[in-house]
């Protein structure tokens, strides 16, 4: 090989590789995101241990809708992340009682929650801000979630789950 054509080789290996990193970057900053289960919360949903893709570019585009699962900085510290479905939108009156959600005193419909289930919290009635979401984990009693720590501010959210990609048996659409 001449010394042009290593060079004009090594120009376009280094244009391939920049142009690689800049698109990895956008997609992983601006659009997806990979994020670890850490914890029992949402079981039986998510389980401990999976791994889903966040759609971060969602909620830019629209406003988050009740039963979607989102992760956001957790308001008490914001240098850790949180999974967590969308139950309360801003201007609602929310009550947890005898293991039912009540929206503005109708009960809510939970169908991803097991039939029978049961846990052990009362909680509210608490009006949401506006701009502000009432966050529950799936796994009510293993969950510390808006009950705990207070509504969810819109400006905290990351954006929304989409998919398990691992363990490759329990990869399915959220």
């Amino acid at each position: 090989m001449r010394g042009s054509e290593t060079g004009y080789l090594i120009r376009e290996i280094l244009e391939s590789v920049i142009v690689a990193v800049l698109l990895a970057f956008i997609i992983r900053f601006f659009l997806f995101q990979p994020f670890y289960i850490p914890s029992g919360s949402m079981e039986p949903t998510l389980k401990k241990g999976d791994r889903i893709v966040v759609n971060k570019l969602t909620y830019r585009l629209g406003e988050p809708k009740r039963g979607d699962i989102i992760v956001f900085k957790y308001p008490v510290n914001p240098k850790r992340d949180f999974i967590k479905r969308l139950i309360g939108l801003p201007g609602e009156t929310i009550e947890v009682k005898d293991s039912k959600v009540y929206i503005d005193g109708k009960v809510l419909e939970q169908p991803f929650l097991p039939k029978k289930f049961t846990y052990n919290s009362n909680f509210g009635p608490v009006k949401i801000p506006e701009n502000e979401y009432f966050m529950m984990g799936d796994n009510r009693n293993n969950s510390e979630d808006s009950r705990y720590w207070g509504t969810l501010p819109d400006e905290n959210i990351i954006g929304r789950a989409i998919f398990v990609y691992w363990p490759f048996d329990r990869t399915k659409k959220l």
